[in-house]
């Protein structure tokens, strides 16, 4: 399989779902993993699951930004996912 080129520009193409009120639009980056990183730190969810990003002619969907995102090889540092609270036991 050919690595994936992370350093490539990329176009982020968000989903046009009606039911949801968005801003996000349209946007370009100067690398395809920071478009990756925006998708998936920064799209509700919703919106996610329509968008897709394009890299020199290629689209990815929704399942390709999850996978190149969570790929060991994803160059960028990634957000913490703040742990569940543990309920407070009173003594």
């Amino acid at each position: 399989m050919k690595p994936f080129d992370f350093s490539a520009p990329a176009e982020l193409f968000p989903s046009r779902n009606r039911k949801i009120a968005s801003k996000v639009r349209y946007r370009r980056f100067d690398t395809a993993a920071d478009a990756i990183r925006f998708a998936v730190e920064e799209l509700p969810e919703p919106l996610l699951l329509g968008a897709y990003i394009e890299i020199n002619e290629a689209r990815l969907g929704h399942k390709d930004i999850r996978a190149l995102y969570d790929c060991d090889s994803y160059p960028l540092p990634k957000a913490v996912v703040a742990a569940p609270a543990e309920a407070a036991v009173d003594a």
